[in-house]
């Protein structure tokens, strides 16, 4: 699983929107879809900043991404 999708579950398990994720981080909306797509590589100060948003620790965003995200779809 990528980091975007552990992004994405945290996010979707806060019902926060993308654009209220950005708010949060300070970050553009374009940027946050980005990375829930894979499309962007994220720094590790861009790391923490999601992370506080998301009220988790970095590491976990990051043990998640190669685990199981929270409320992640299985296909």
């Amino acid at each position: 699983m990528s980091f975007g999708l552990a992004v994405r579950a945290y996010r979707d398990e806060r019902q926060l929107t993308q654009e209220q994720l950005a708010d949060f981080c300070d970050m553009h909306v374009t940027y946050i879809s980005q990375i829930e797509r894979g499309l962007k590589n994220v720094s590790l100060f861009n790391i923490h900043r999601l992370a506080y948003a998301l009220g988790v620790a970095p590491s976990e965003l990051l043990v998640t991404s190669h685990e199981q995200a929270p409320g992640a779809r299985h296909e």
